[in-house]
């Protein structure tokens, strides 16, 4: 999480609110000035493929509590330890009030290892050239020797009237976020008079501490944040801040006002390393507080249009934000209804600045009036008619608002949501194009009357039980320390049969993932002790898609821990994770260390994910070949897969509006990836376990391992390639001829919606021969006008009849022997839809709910017995449903049992048994 302070007082209300016409009329000649020097200064502002980054005045870094210098990973600028340092004042040299201390559990980076701790109030300075600063502080709250990490409870303050921090409590902080490793960004203005930045630290009572880990003053450019004096000054588009809530209103920003930098988000892309800023050390997050409000909405990507600054700097915002965006997918009459909305906690009682960033990007909007929509910021419209190509002048020209909004206090909560929310323009006569637009969003909280920028403290976390294990137990330690000691012992006894194998085992390794030009897809990389091996494919993405090392996947899984596995298969584990400084939970899916399986799939799903992103899709944050290792990092889905919300668990059951909701989202995914994308692409192993539920339950499809990218011509209806999917739910008509079609995918999607309508697996084995392939079952029960006895009971009373017969409807014509016959996913969404108009229909006229028929039960069987039957099942079923197994060869095919959600997962990576969630 990140900060920013400005040394400034800001009074309020604001002073130099205006109307309209005396704002238009003061800056009327400006405009003019404007344009005529944005293409004066247009050859300086594009030169070269990327822009200048900014070089900081005052770049200082320290790395409290350790003596001489250091180097972070990722960062070329040189750490100062802050023993005998001269930034500390002549008094606290002589104090002997504060000491150095390393913790005793190891952090993900060095500036966190060390801290300086003080019982009594002690003071940093630094000599700056005057100007506006980034004030970084870095906590990690950890145990110390001889101090107790609840006693971390102190205040920041700089200069003699901003409060940064007050009754900061650290580890409230820390247990509340899950961010042990934190910090703090804030934006002070210097003045001209001054020749020095006082940093004070105050521990809230005498039984208390103070504590800092790492602290950074970086220059930043005139009036990035603040409002030039004039409007010439500091950019080219004029900067004052509309006034949400209030007509024609605008204030600015003073050199007396001072800022904390709560959210700096890259909204269309992926996480952005202070590394990878402008030169200011920034850090740009992942999106994540997107809501579900629109549910065709979609990422865009744009990385090879040349940017034209010529309205704004070029350090502004990193260059790849403004390449990417959040927009709305295909042009559907329903844009209309529908709106992107954001959410992000903030304090009460304070007004915060709010800066968007846009960037036309889109191939199709080439005029003005092609993408309108409305700008709403916490429920208050901001702007009307939002048009970016006609704001900028153009496309692919970075552009920025900025407004300030008050949050009142009065609310019980310690924390209120602050919303920003896109929707298109209803009037069809204005635009053609119904669609929004955002790439990048910055919220900063602006300090009170008395220089105040302090919020209060989280409530602290409920305390562990004695039956939970907390995140941190000796009892992890004491398994920790079991499970290096006897492979140690035992490895002793067998070393010499161990380095044959391991011998053998690169050899194998290094023969089997040789391409076909004979490099070495997958390279073996020696590791030393303190640093991991950076060497990764070159072929894979590392401009949409983040490249983590091993040890930051060590860092956010506390060295693969056994209680954050949520998720057990053939290929590995699945863990959650914390990322970002603690601020992103993921799930981290781990090939078995030095395995040979999967590396096909693993790339497959690195190249078709880093390009690929959707509402209803799973997405991928990033990746690790570090070494010998397979590693690939997801958003996490904290209700698990649809399966385990059918059968099988005890996962919390779903209503029928909950399963048809699911079923639609699942459906817009594979519709967008039909034709969505650049190119048909085909996913190939649609299933229950690879539809995974959000927070909100939201479905979206995940695990494309399998999947291949479609004809590249109209000519060409079908690819061939050898047989790969999941046995239950593989497309006959694939399998017997081994062309491969869209429609194979709609096939195995009909196979879940039999699934959601009777929760019962798609193949069961020991069930009665006419029940043992759910297709076929539910086939033969709608020709004969029995489908109402196989439905789930748990669900029966729910359904309406009108829904129940259209949902058959759709799900037998998935289903049919010819891909011909099948719907595109295009309708089978719309179908879906309209069954659910029609459920919601029957409840809105008072219709009775619920279907009658007789019985037509099936046996369900202990998962365990299926397991066992497994093995005999494979041929058998394979010759009776497909047609004989000759037709490809045993080691071309690769069919995996969905039947217990066990045994034959290892063959493909992207399968995932047992999941709680990831």
């Amino acid at each position: 999480m990140i900060f920013c302070v400005s040394i400034n007082l800001f009074h309020y209300p604001p002073r130099n609110l205006v109307s309209m016409a005396d704002y238009e009329k003061k800056h009327a000649s400006a405009t003019t000035t404007i344009f005529l020097l944005a293409f004066f200064l247009l050859s300086l502002c594009v030169a070269g493929d990327s822009p200048p980054a900014y070089t900081p005045i005052d770049n200082i870094v320290v790395n409290c509590g350790f003596d001489g210098n250091s180097a972070l990973l990722g960062d070329t600028r040189t750490w100062i330890g802050d023993v005998n340092s001269k930034f500390f004042s002549s008094d606290f040299h002589h104090n002997n009030a504060s000491i150095a201390l390393t913790a005793l559990t190891q952090p993900s980076s060095a500036v966190y290892a060390t801290a300086r701790f003080s019982r009594s109030e002690f003071t940093y300075s630094f000599p700056v050239s005057p100007g506006q600063k980034f004030i970084r502080l870095y906590f990690y709250s950890a145990s110390y020797p001889n101090f107790d990490r609840s006693k971390a409870f102190f205040s920041v303050e700089a200069g003699l009237y901003f409060t940064l921090l007050h009754g900061f409590n650290a580890s409230v902080n820390a247990d509340a976020s899950g961010k042990y490793e934190m910090f703090r960004e804030f934006c002070v203005c210097v003045e001209g008079n001054d020749e020095k930045l006082n940093l004070t630290f105050t521990p809230a009572n005498e039984d208390s501490y103070a504590f800092i880990s790492g602290i950074e003053i970086v220059s930043m450019p005139a009036y990035l944040y603040y409002t030039p004096i004039d409007p010439n000054d500091g950019g080219l588009i004029i900067r004052d801040l509309k006034l949400i809530g209030q007509t024609n209103s605008f204030f600015r920003i003073e050199n007396y006002t001072s800022l904390e930098m709560v959210y700096r988000v890259n909204t269309g892309g992926n996480f952005i390393s202070p590394a990878d800023d402008t030169g200011m050390y920034r850090t740009w997050s992942g999106d994540s507080n997107l809501l579900d409000g629109y549910i065709y909405d979609a990422r865009l990507v744009n990385t090879t249009i040349h940017l034209n600054y010529s309205l704004i700097r070029p350090y502004t915002a990193p260059e790849l934000m403004y390449q990417t965006a959040w927009t709305m997918g295909p042009n559907e009459t329903l844009n209309k209804s529908y709106n992107l909305t954001w959410e992000y906690l903030v304090d009460p009682g304070f007004y915060y600045m709010l800066r968007l960033h846009f960037c036309e990007i889109e191939p199709e909007i080439n005029h003005i009036n092609d993408r309108l929509f409305l700008i709403y910021i916490g429920d208050t419209i901001a702007e009307e008619n939002a048009d970016v190509f006609r704001w900028a002048g153009g496309k692919g020209i970075p552009y920025l608002r900025d407004y300030v909004v008050l949050v009142p206090a009065g609310s019980s909560k310690k924390k209120v949501n602050l919303s920003v929310k896109l929707q298109p323009s209803r009037d069809e006569w204005k635009t053609r194009w119904p669609s929004v637009l955002l790439n990048g969003i910055e919220i900063f909280k602006l300090n009170d009357t008395k220089g105040n920028l302090a919020g209060e403290n989280p409530d602290p976390p409920p305390i562990f039980s004695p039956a939970q294990t907390p995140l941190f137990s000796s009892n992890t330690k004491s398994k920790a320390v079991i499970a290096v000691v006897i492979p140690v012992v035992v490895g002793g006894l067998v070393a010499m049969l161990a380095l044959g194998l391991f011998v053998l085992q690169r050899c194998r390794t290094s023969t089997d993932h040789t391409s076909s030009d004979g490099t070495s897809w997958w390279a073996i990389h020696s590791i030393s002790t303190n640093k991991s091996s950076k060497t990764r494919n070159s072929n894979l993405p590392s401009d949409l898609c983040r490249y983590f090392s091993l040890a930051e996947i060590r860092a956010a899984t506390k060295n693969f821990d056994e209680i954050f596995i949520i998720g057990v298969g053939g290929f590995g584990n699945v863990y959650k994770g914390y990322i970002d400084d603690g601020g992103t939970q993921v799930a981290i899916k781990r090939l078995k260390p030095g395995s040979k399986q999967g590396a096909h799939e693993f790339k497959t799903e690195i190249e078709m994910l880093s390009q690929l992103r959707h509402l209803h899709l799973v997405s991928l944050i990033g990746y690790c070949n570090d070494g010998n290792e397979m590693i690939l990092v997801y958003d996490y889905m904290s209700h698990g897969t649809l399966r385990s919300h059918l059968y099988g668990s005890d996962e919390q059951p779903l209503t029928w509006k909950q399963r048809l909701q699911i079923c639609i989202g699942a459906a817009r995914g594979l519709h967008y990836l039909h034709t969505g994308a650049k190119h048909t692409i085909i996913h190939r192993d649609v299933k229950t376990t690879n539809i995974l539920l959000d927070e909100k339950w939201v479905a979206k499809v995940s695990d494309f391992g399998l999947s291949k990218v479609g004809p590249m011509n109209m000519s060409k209806a079908h690819i061939s390639t050898v047989v790969k999917g999941s046995f239950g739910y593989l497309d006959p008509e694939y399998y017997r001829r081994q062309q491969l079609t869209e429609k194979s995918d709609v096939y195995s999607f009909g196979v879940v919606l039999c699934e959601v309508l009777c929760a019962r697996p798609p193949l069961m084995r020991l069930a009665d021969k006419k029940q043992t392939y759910l297709a076929e079952w539910v086939q033969r029960c709608a020709h004969n006008n029995t489908i109402t006895q196989i439905i789930d009971p748990k669900i029966k009373d729910e359904i309406s009849q009108e829904c129940l017969k259209k949902f058959i409807e759709i799900a037998v014509s998935c289903i049919q022997e010819e891909g011909i016959k099948r719907p595109s996913m295009n309708d089978v969404v719309w179908s879906l839809e309209f069954a659910l108009q029609l459920q919601d229909a029957s409840k809105k006229n008072g219709g009775e709910d619920g279907v009658n028929g007789g019985s037509c039960d099936y046996e369900k069987h202990d998962e365990k017995e299926m397991e066992e039957e497994e093995e005999s099942m494979f041929s058998s079923s394979v010759d009776k449903t497909y047609g004989s197994k000759s037709m490809v060869s045993s080691d071309e095919t690769m069919l995996n049992s969905e039947d217990s959600g066990k045994g034959m997962s290892g063959i493909v990576f992207s399968e995932i048994m047992e999941p709680t969630g990831r």
